[in-house]
C-alpha cells in the first residue's frame, strides 16, 4: 500500500509541477529538481532510494527506446561520423580530463576511482538534451546530433566505468580496456539487431492492438537483458533495436497500431524523464548525510564538486575547439573540400552538455569500499544539478545571441504540401489502374475530391495574404467542427435516454473520435516567418523548367487575380506565371486560374505571388523547385 501511495504521489507531483512550470514558462526539469530537494527535507516524506538497477534496468531502457524509435536512420547515417566523436571520442575526453582533475583535488583517491568519476559524468543525458532542444528551438541538425549523441555515449560511459572500478581493486591492461568496449558494442549491436528485426517480423503478423502495444512494451526490457547476458552493452542493444523498429513501422504496421504506440510512448516518455528529474532532487538529502560524515573540511568539499564541475564544462569545450580547428586545418590540404559546420553551432554543441540521470546512477555503481565514495556521489549530483541550471538556463540566450535559426513552420508547411502534392499525384493515378466497371462514378468522385481537398488544404497554409477571411480548409473545419459538437450532444441524449444500446454508441463516438482527431491542428504553430520562403534543398526538384533562367516579367496585377475580378469570384493565394507574367489563382480557389492558364497556354512554371515566398512549381514535371 505504501508502495502505491509513493507512486501516486511522485505521479501527481510530475504532473503538478510540469503545469505550473509550462504556465509561467519555467524548465521543468529545473522545477522538478528544485521541488524535489525542497520535500527530501520535509517531515513525513519518505527516502526514495535510487538503486542503479531501478535505473539501468527499470527507467533506461523504456526513456532510450522512446527516443531511439523516433530518430530518423537516414539522419543518423548522415550524422555518424560527428555522434562518434562525441559519443565515444568525447566520452573517453572527458573520462581521462575529470579523472586527472579529480585525483589531483580529492586527497588520497587513486586514479584509478578519478577516472571512475570521470565516467561517471561524461554521458550527457538524452532526456536533458531533448527537453531543452525542444523548449529553446535549435536547429533540427543540432537537435538531432545531440539526441544521437546522448543515445549512445551511456554505452561508451559505463563500458569506461566498468573498466575503472576493475581498475580500483586490481591492474587492467590498454588492450583489455580497448577489446572490453569493442565486445560490448559488438555484443550489443547484434542483440540490437535480432530483437529489432525478430519484433517487426512479429508485428507486421499481429492483428490485436492490445498484443501489439503490449510487446511494444517489453522490446526494449529484452533488448536490454539480452545484451547484458552475454557481456555486451544494453544500452547499445536497445538503441539499434529502437531505430531500426522506427524505421520499419510506417511500412508494417496500421495505422491504428502506430497512432496508438505514438501516443503510448509520448505518455510513458512523458512520465518517466519528468520522474526522473523529481527522483534526483529527492536523492539530495541522503547525499549530504553521507558526506557529513566525512573527515574532509567543507571548503575542501566544495573545492572538490566545483573542480569536478569545471573540468566537466571544460573538457567538453575543449574537444569541440580541438575538433573545429583539426577539421579546418585538415580541409585546407584535402583534394575534395569536405563541409565544416561553422563556430557558432560548435558553440551550441560545446556547451549543450546538461548530464542527468545516467550520471547519478552510474555514481552509486561505485563500490561502497571507493575510497571518498560519498563526496564522488555529492560531486556527480552537483555536476548534474550544475549543468542543468548554468548550461540550461543559459543555453536559450545564447542560441538568440549566435542568431541560429530555428525551424521555421513555413518551410515546413511547404515541404509538407509538396510531398502530399505527390502523394496525391500518385493516389489519383492508381485510382484510375484499379478503377473497375462495376465501382459506382459517385464513389469514385469522392476518392477524387477527398485527395485533392487535402492537398489543397496544405498547399492553402502558405500564403500570408488572402482575399478571403480564412481559406476554405479553414472553413470546413470550423464548421465540421461545430456539426461534430452537436452530433455528439445527441449521441449523448440516446445513450442518457436509453434509446441506444452501449456498445452501439460507444462505437458511433468512436467514429466521431476519429473524425475529429483528422481535423486538428497545431494553432499555436505561426504560418508565416520573416525570411523569404523558398523551397528546401531536401525538397526541390530539378528539371529542364525550373533549372531555365526565366528573364523577369511584369505581372498583369499586383495583389489580385484579373480573371476572379472579371467573373466576380474571389480567391485563396495568388500565382504568376513566370513566362508571360500572368497573375492567377491557386487550385484552392475556386476557379483555378493559374492552372487553367497553364493548360491554355502551355507555359510550364508558375512561382508563388505571396508576399515573402519565391518557390516555383512545374506543371509539366509535377515538381517543387
Amino acid at each position: 500500500m505504501h508502495i502505491a501511495a509513493e507512486l501516486v504521489a511522485l505521479v501527481v507531483t510530475v504532473l503538478v509541477v510540469t503545469a505550473v512550470a509550462r504556465r509561467l514558462d519555467w524548465p521543468p526539469p529545473l522545477c522538478l529538481i528544485a521541488v524535489g530537494v525542497a520535500a527530501s527535507y520535509l517531515p513525513g516524506v519518505p527516502e526514495y532510494r535510487l538503486s542503479p538497477e531501478v535505473v539501468l534496468v527499470g527507467l533506461l531502457p523504456p526513456l532510450l527506446y522512446s527516443a531511439a524509435i523516433q530518430t530518423s536512420l537516414l539522419d543518423f547515417r548522415k550524422l555518424r561520423g560527428p555522434i562518434a566523436l562525441l559519443s565515444v571520442g568525447l566520452v573517453a575526453f572527458t573520462t581521462i580530463g575529470v579523472g586527472l582533475v579529480a585525483w589531483a583535488v580529492v586527497p588520497g583517491l587513486p586514479l584509478a576511482a578519478g577516472i571512475a568519476l570521470g565516467a561517471v559524468v561524461a554521458p550527457p543525458d538524452a532526456v536533458a538534451a531533448s527537453a531543452v532542444a525542444r523548449r529553446v528551438g535549435m536547429p533540427r541538425k543540432l537537435v538531432r546530433l545531440l539526441e544521437g549523441e546522448s543515445l549512445f555515449n551511456d554505452a561508451a560511459a559505463l563500458v569506461a566505468l566498468r573498466t575503472a572500478i576493475a581498475a580500483i581493486s586490481g591492474s587492467i591492461t590498454l588492450w583489455q580496456v580497448g577489446l572490453d568496449f569493442v565486445l560490448a558494442a559488438v555484443g550489443g549491436a547484434l542483440v540490437g539487431a535480432v530483437v529489432g528485426f525478430a519484433t517487426t517480423m512479429v508485428r507486421a503478423r499481429l492483428d490485436d492492438l492490445v498484443t501489439d502495444t503490449a510487446l511494444s512494451f517489453a522490446v526494449p526490457f529484452v533488448a536490454y537483458l539480452l545484451a547484458e547476458a552475454i557481456h555486451g552493452s544494453g544500452v547499445f542493444a536497445v538503441v539499434i533495436a529502437g531505430i531500426i523498429i522506427g524505421h520499419r513501422s510506417p511500412a508494417i504496421l496500421s495505422g491504428s497500431a502506430r497512432l496508438a504506440s505514438r501516443h503510448n510512448w509520448q505518455t510513458i516518455q512523458f512520465l518517466l524523464e519528468n520522474m526522473v528529474f523529481l527522483l534526483i532532487g529527492l536523492q539530495v538529502r541522503q547525499i549530504i548525510e553521507q558526506v557529513a560524515n566525512s573527515d574532509l573540511p567543507l571548503g575542501t568539499i566544495v573545492g572538490i564538486c566545483a573542480a569536478v564541475l569545471g573540468a566537466t564544462i571544460l573538457t567538453r569545450v575543449l574537444w569541440l575547439i580541438g575538433i573545429g580547428t583539426v577539421k579546418r586545418i585538415t580541409r585546407r590540404w584535402a583534394v575534395t573540400r569536405t563541409h565544416v559546420w561553422p563556430w557558432r553551432y560548435s558553440a551550441v554543441i560545446a556547451w549543450a552538455g546538461m548530464r542527468g540521470v545516467v550520471t547519478l546512477a552510474a555514481a552509486f555503481i561505485l563500490p561502497a569500499d571507493t575510497p571518498q565514495r560519498a563526496v564522488l556521489v555529492l560531486a556527480a549530483f552537483v555536476v548534474v544539478a550544475g549543468t542543468l541550471v548554468i548550461q540550461g538556463m543559459t543555453l536559450p540566450g545564447l542560441i538568440r545571441r549566435l542568431r541560429l535559426p530555428p525551424p521555421d513552420p513555413a518551410e515546413d508547411a511547404l515541404q509538407e504540401a509538396a510531398v502530399l502534392n505527390d502523394m496525391t499525384h500518385v493516389a489519383l493515378a492508381r485510382l484510375e489502374e484499379i478503377r473497375g466497371p462495376n465501382d459506382p462514378p459517385e464513389v469514385i468522385g469522392r476518392l477524387r475530391d477527398r485527395l485533392r481537398d487535402r492537398s489543397d488544404s496544405a498547399w492553402e497554409q502558405l500564403g500570408r495574404q488572402s482575399a478571403l477571411a480564412e481559406t476554405p480548409s479553414d472553413a470546413y473545419r470550423r464548421l465540421r467542427l461545430e456539426l461534430l459538437r452537436v452530433e455528439r450532444e445527441q449521441a449523448l441524449k440516446a445513450r442518457d435516454n436509453g434509446t441506444a444500446d452501449d456498445v452501439v454508441l460507444r462505437r458511433v463516438l468512436l467514429r466521431l473520435d476519429i473524425e475529429e482527431s483528422m481535423l486538428d491542428r497545431d494553432d499555436a504553430e505561426p504560418a508565416g516567418t520573416d525570411r523569404e520562403l523558398r523551397t528546401p534543398a531536401t525538397t526541390a526538384g530539378s528539371c529542364k523548367h525550373l533549372t531555365h533562367e526565366w528573364k523577369e516579367v511584369e505581372p498583369s496585377a499586383r495583389d489580385s487575380c484579373p480573371a476572379c475580378v472579371k467573373e466576380g469570384t474571389t480567391w485563396v493565394h495568388l500565382r504568376l506565371c513566370l513566362k508571360c507574367g500572368t497573375v492567377g489563382c491557386c487550385d484552392s480557389s475556386p476557379r483555378k486560374h493559374a492552372t487553367q492558364h497553364f493548360y491554355d497556354s502551355r507555359h510550364p512554371v508558375m512561382r508563388s505571388y505571396e508576399p515573402g515566398e519565391t518557390w516555383r512549381w512545374c506543371y509539366v514535371d509535377k515538381q517543387l523547385g
